[in-house]
């Protein structure tokens, strides 16, 4: 099997602030009066972990074995969290430090329903748009693929742009911020891109913004995957028939932060090896129950054997077996050789 390319992943960097509602955000609410809501919920819980999706996204990388780059803008308090990273696997030299704003901070309550109500402080993450791909992707050796994630909408097109520019492929992962894009901006982002991924409300968003119908978009990008919470994800190409993969079955559902994040770096780790696209699927579905047995999305544990037997159980041993050759030995089993 080849070396795995070299995956570059822009975007957010935050801490998570994760509190729990031990009731349901719907029963709050009142149809007639929602043009002036004002609730407080007294939570019961309040977990901080670290976060952001770029960071999460290059943290799963990092954990199936990858050596992945992190580019996104974060402050001077910034340094514990480097060292979490590196200590994954995480290359964090081309990550902007600011010396006048704090790293960003994203704030989000759970309901028993695991529905979820969010607040994102940008902070240090205003000064992404600065960050140049250029020099970056210059001194990556081959041709890397580039995740261009949530983060402030000018430094996602200038991402894009540089790749398009370059040649370089790259992943249109524009999540939340599609609230916040135009349509031309959205337009700009996605054209030309290797992956769109979206969830099912995203996708629908993103049609209605570009005045794209779903064909057309599809036309425009490589594949088209889509997420469907607990029904799995869609992967949609052009000229060929749709895949459909379900999810990895949970022991518990602990907390739903970060992940579609680790299902990205699931897919992302079996596309760098080669795997087709509904493999890579699988084995981001895996590592996504993983997190959402776990409250924080960088907090999971599991060795290359029990991640394996996870994945085929739901998916077959064929599938197990074609897993475990690419993955080696993840990072939980490095720490432990080394004695961690």
């Amino acid at each position: 099997m080849t070396s795995p390319s070299t995956i570059v992943v822009s975007g957010s960097i935050a801490s998570d602030h994760l509190m729990v509602f031990p009731g349901r955000f719907a029963e709050q609410l009142i149809a007639d009066q929602l043009d002036h809501v004002s609730l407080s919920f007294l939570v019961d819980e309040l977990e901080i972990r670290h976060g952001g999706v770029a960071a999460n996204i290059t943290f799963g990388l990092g954990y199936l074995g990858m050596h992945p780059i992190l580019v996104g803008a974060v402050g001077e308090d910034f340094a514990d969290y480097r060292d979490w990273l590196e200590a994954h696997n995480v290359q964090t030299e081309h990550v902007h430090v600011s010396s006048t704003r704090k790293t960003a901070r994203f704030l989000c309550t759970t309901d028993s329903d695991n529905s979820q109500i969010a607040s994102f402080y940008a902070g240090a993450m205003a000064e992404a748009e600065s960050i140049d791909l250029g020099p970056i992707l210059a001194s990556t050796a081959g041709t890397p693929l580039v995740v261009v994630s949530p983060d402030t909408p000018e430094a996602m097109l200038r991402h894009t742009r540089s790749c398009r520019d370059r040649g370089v492929p790259f992943i249109a992962d524009p999540s939340q911020q599609l609230a916040r894009m135009r349509g031309g901006q959205i337009r700009d982002l996605v054209d030309g891109a290797r992956y769109l991924v979206t969830n099912e409300y995203e996708r629908s968003l993103l049609c209605q913004k570009t005045a794209w119908s779903e064909p057309e978009v599809l036309a425009r990008v490589g594949s088209w995957i889509t997420t469907l919470g607990a029904q799995g994800v869609m992967i949609e190409t052009r000229g060929q028939a749709s895949v459909f993969v379900d999810v990895v079955p949970e022991t518990v559902q602990a907390d739903p932060t970060g992940v579609g994040d680790a299902f990205r770096a699931g897919f992302l780790t079996g596309d760098a090896h080669g795997l087709e696209p509904q493999r890579c699927a699988q084995l981001g579905c895996t590592l996504a129950t993983f997190v959402l047995e776990t409250v924080g999305p960088q907090e999971y544990t599991f060795t290359t054997a029990e991640f394996v037997q996870r994945l085929a159980a739901a998916y077959g041993p064929v599938a197990g077996a074609e897993v475990e050759a690419c993955l080696g030995s993840v990072h939980a089993d490095a720490l432990a050789a080394q004695g961690a």
